[in-house]
């Protein structure tokens, strides 16, 4: 079951950096007027996020196929990855989510389910 729930997590996780990613040209383009240098920051940070999500979701699955399910070291990525997954949502939670755009209140809702989800399959 422990397997099951950091597949799932590492799915959500995955597809959260694919989301992220799609709309990053509206977001840049958003921001407008803004200097070049600027433009290519605001692009570096949006991927950024997306990159996150993909290591995170690549981390969990290796540590899902290469741990065993009593693996204390197993474990540790999952509550590792919740522990991050928490922060990022309690970041995005005081900044994007005060905004009107929908996705980054959805953001903390994804982010903290995933860890939850990773946290029970820890404990199993």
């Amino acid at each position: 079951m422990s397997e099951i729930l950091a597949y799932i997590a590492a799915t959500l996780i995955a597809l959260w950096g694919v989301a992220h990613s799609v709309p990053t040209r509206q977001v840049v383009d958003g921001f407008m007027p803004v200097t070049q240098e600027n433009r290519y920051v605001i692009l570096q940070e949006w991927l950024a996020e997306a990159f996150t999500m993909w290591g995170l979701a690549g981390i969990l699955v290796a540590a899902t196929v290469t741990g065993s399910s009593d693996s204390d070291v197993r474990a540790a990525v999952y509550f590792a990855v919740a522990a991050l997954l928490t922060a990022l949502a309690v970041l995005t939670a005081t900044t994007g989510a005060r905004t009107s755009v929908i996705w980054f209140k959805i953001c903390p809702v994804l982010l903290s389910s995933s860890a939850i989800i990773l946290v029970v399959a820890g404990l199993l």
